[in-house]
């Protein structure tokens, strides 16, 4: 054919259809095309690609001749990707860099791959090459990566409701610390007023004992007066009344004179405020700090950064202290039990002072959290459970009785777990009602010899026990033994704590340590080391926050807390 000639449409084929000049086409005129533009996918004249070449928009497409595409068929060349690219969004994506297994458009590979030797563009690579695309694969692997960002995008909104949360907790901890202050500041008010009313009470005191004894004088003066005045009296007693009379006048007169030197009855007296107190709050620029620490993970190993020791004994401790259990509320209170003293103790959650206490009929074991206002602790030589409430002062407001006595102690979905110190787990429910009973295994052997303390994970699937002789045993909740742990660094288990981040810390009388554990009862590592010269770790609780640690020793009177 030549160049330009009319085509006859009757005799086209569906193949010679497709090289015809799309912009003549268009017209209504059948002529052949000379040039194929990669870009537009289109074929043309010679005429109209000249046109097509003035065109601003189009000046960059590539154009090539009709002889660089196999004969047979116009679609030998298969079209260049529509895609734009994302660094030069004039370009399309049309180049293939071998080397690094990457496309991109021609500036892309003329700026990042100018020393690579296979660039290809990708319409002739894939004419020229039996290169297969398979896009299954790729969207297999597309549709796996989608899941695992959107868990990755799951977990980024647990996050903000976890971050959300906990600024709730911070400004309702400011708000309290803020209001620790006023009532600071009220007790300063009220003590300063005391002063001042005493300081005022024994000065108006001492004004009326100086009227007192001026009204004496003028008693005196008044009756020696009356008496000169009478005039039936007997120059005898009219000589007693003169000399009565100046001496009451002689004894005024020194009063008056003294009275006079003083200048005034009373001291003068001024308050003046404490600027310290005032340059003080001038100089801080907020009420606390807010430091960020990295996330805690069930497998992370925590870290002590230092810790202070504090006394917990009270005036009514007629013995040492043996702290057996602690728990921490979500305020940042911690409750003690007090096995010797016979006491449940509430701590500050600042300064770790004991700020209540309740006398118990026996001595508590083990305590755990039912909610904010209330816990429960065991009293084993009872075999009682008592709830305290926490509210003003701390009291027992219900009971359990067991047959049994229980040591170790836990609360989940409204069920307590109880341990009788030896062989049996049980589960209650509050009202006291038994509903299972967990101490031997499918074959009918013992499962436990000495059970120390119990801890339960929140949807009740694990349930840990500290055995005094066994180490730590993970019981599920049929009573079935999954796993345990027994190592010579846990000597003598005596208390387990599960953690807000899922791992269980568990303590060793004899070992005088603290290890952490994944849930599993695998061995993270040792949280606090053994110190021989210390005496042994009784119990062990964290904050919810997991920025601090508490731990008991016996016998001791003193805490020691951790920063994590």
């Amino acid at each position: 054919m030549a160049t330009g000639q009319q085509i006859d449409t009757d005799i086209l084929s569906d193949e010679i259809f497709d090289v015809l000049c799309s912009m003549c086409r268009n017209e209504g005129r059948n002529t052949e095309g000379e040039k194929y533009c990669v870009d537009c996918h289109d074929y043309f004249c010679v005429s109209c690609v000249k046109v097509h070449s003035k065109v601003p928009v189009l000046a960059g497409h590539k154009v090539l001749d009709k002889s660089q595409v196999k004969s047979g068929t116009s679609k030998a060349i298969p079209r260049a990707p529509a895609e734009r690219c994302d660094r030069h969004s004039h370009k399309h994506i049309d180049m293939y860099c071998k080397n690094h297994d990457n496309v991109g458009c021609s500036t892309c590979m003329a700026v990042d791959h100018r020393l690579c030797k296979d660039t290809f563009y990708i319409p002739e690579f894939i004419q020229n090459n039996t290169y297969q695309v398979e896009s299954r694969d790729i969207q297999t692997k597309l549709k796996e990566i989608t899941k695992t960002l959107e868990k990755q995008a799951d977990r980024f909104k647990q996050d903000k409701q976890k971050l959300l949360k906990r600024k709730a907790e911070i400004l309702a901890d400011i708000r309290k610390f803020r209001q620790e202050i006023n009532d600071q500041l009220d007790k300063l008010e009220e003590s300063s007023i005391d002063e001042i009313e005493s300081k005022v009470n024994c000065l108006e005191d001492k004004i009326e004992n100086s009227l007192k004894q001026l009204q004496a004088y003028k008693s005196r003066i008044r009756s020696a007066n009356d008496k000169l005045t009478s005039t039936n009296t007997s120059h005898s007693e009219v000589f007693v009344n003169v000399k009565m009379g100046e001496d009451a006048a002689n004894v005024a007169n020194k009063y008056m004179e003294h009275a006079k030197k003083k200048k005034s009855t009373i001291e003068d007296i001024e308050f003046q405020p404490d600027r310290t107190i005032l340059t003080q709050l001038e100089q801080k620029k907020t009420i606390g700090t807010l430091s960020e620490k990295p996330a805690k993970t069930a497998d992370s190993l925590f870290q002590m950064k230092g810790n202070q020791s504090y006394n917990v004994k009270v005036k009514s401790d007629k013995d040492d202290c043996n702290i057996r259990s602690a728990c921490c509320m979500e305020d940042g209170t911690i409750i003690l039990t007090d096995y010797n003293n016979k006491k449940l103790k509430r701590l500050h959650r600042y300064n770790y002072t004991v700020t209540d206490f309740c006398d118990l009929p026996g001595g508590p074991w083990e305590v755990c959290m039912i909610n904010n206002t209330q816990v429960a602790v065991t009293i084993p030589s009872k075999q009682e459970v008592h709830f305290i409430s926490l509210e003003r002062n701390m009291k027992t407001t219900n009971k359990i009785n067991t047959d049994f006595k229980c040591f170790g102690l836990a609360y989940v979905n409204n069920n307590l777990y109880f341990s009788d110190g030896v062989t049996s787990v049980y589960m209650y429910t509050l009202s006291g009602r038994k509903l299972k009973q967990f101490s031997k295994d499918q074959t009918g052997q013992k499962l436990l010899r000495n059970i120390c303390s119990l801890a339960v994970n929140k949807d009740a699937t694990r349930i840990y026990v500290a055995d005094y002789y066994n180490g730590l045993i993970v019981l599920d909740n049929n009573g079935q033994v999954i796993t345990s742990f027994s190592d010579r660094q846990l000597k003598k288990a005596t208390c387990c704590y599960l953690t807000e981040t899922g791992s269980v810390l568990v303590s060793g009388f004899d070992s005088k340590n603290v290890l952490q554990l994944t849930r599993d009862g695998e061995l993270i590592g040792e949280v606090i080391k053994a110190d021989s010269e210390k005496w042994d770790i009784t119990s062990v609780c964290c904050n919810q926050q997991m920025t601090k640690m508490c731990i008991s020793r016996y016998p001791d009177d003193n805490i020691e807390v951790f920063d994590i």
